[in-house]
């Protein structure tokens, strides 16, 4: 073989070679691309199914809450229901059929210190109780009698006659007030409140006085037998006709059935004055 045919053969075989080299390196780089694009493909899919996993757990922990709640919403207005219809047995015939609905326009006041009774006196939502279960409080919400958890603002209040006006947002059953000045010794009244927690309680007496002097020196409060208890302050004391004829304010420890109520046409002057004050509005008449 002539020399020069060496040469072209040698040339043709490294061509070749070097063909074969880059070839080799372009192929393995994109062999490792498709690697890399794999890897990276089973991670985003792993991510989505751990995400996707995440939620479908949440969402079945959320259904799990609703379920409870709903549950025990139920068993809630059951016992309520039961409760109501032993109010109403264990009452006299004077108050049998007013008590279910009376207790529509009571709602249990809570705070972060302290638990109370109101009632519902317009009907947009406004709320009168006692001034002295929101002391101290930095947190405040309402339960109606189906237990539902109401958000409430504080509108105003005034210390000397221990009175505060909340409100509620919605339409609600309001209660009407009676007038004190036709309120007769020794007639029956109600109490509604939430005593020592036991919520819509109801207890029977009389009325054994009236214009008695308060802790304000004011001859404006209601003497009745009716038990009242911690829990009972801002509840309403009503008459055999259904109107609030005073709302529960204190007792004394020193006697037995003690009770005071602030007659109701003092707790609608106060109730007016706050309002009109405030929200340049007369509520109740």
């Amino acid at each position: 073989m002539k020399k020069h045919h060496k040469i072209i053969l040698g040339s043709f075989g490294t061509i070749v070679l070097i063909f074969m080299i880059v070839s080799g390196i372009l192929i393995n780089g994109l062999i490792v691309k498709q690697t890399l694009n794999h890897k990276e493909t089973l991670a985003k899919l792993d991510e989505l199914q751990l995400d996707t996993q995440t939620k479908l757990n949440q969402l079945t922990e959320s259904l799990m809450s609703t379920r409870q709640e709903l549950n025990s919403l139920n068993n809630d207005l059951g016992s309520i229901n039961q409760e109501f219809s032993l109010l109403k047995a264990s009452a006299s015939s004077d108050f049998s059929g007013i008590i279910e609905d009376s207790i529509k326009s009571v709602v249990t006041i809570r705070t972060d210190v302290s638990q109370g009774t109101g009632f519902i006196v317009t009907e947009d939502g406004y709320i009168v109780t006692n001034a002295h279960v929101l002391s101290g409080a930095s947190r405040l919400y309402c339960l109606d009698y189906q237990q539902e958890k109401l958000t409430t603002d504080l509108i105003g209040y005034n210390l000397d006659y221990d009175i505060a006006l909340l409100k509620i947002n919605g339409t609600f059953e309001k209660i009407e007030f009676g007038d004190s000045d036709n309120i007769q010794l020794g007639e029956k009244v109600i109490a509604i409140g939430n005593p020592l927690g036991l919520q819509f309680s109801v207890t029977e007496g009389i009325v054994s006085g009236i214009h008695r002097p308060g802790l304000n020196q004011e001859p404006a409060y209601i003497q009745t037998d009716a038990a009242l208890n911690p829990g009972n302050s801002g509840g309403p004391l009503i008459n055999k006709k259904g109107k609030v004829i005073g709302i529960n304010n204190f007792k004394l420890g020193t006697g037995e059935n003690l009770g005071f109520a602030l007659e109701s046409n003092y707790i609608k002057n106060v109730l007016n004055a706050i309002s009109e004050k405030i929200l340049n509005q007369t509520l109740v008449y």
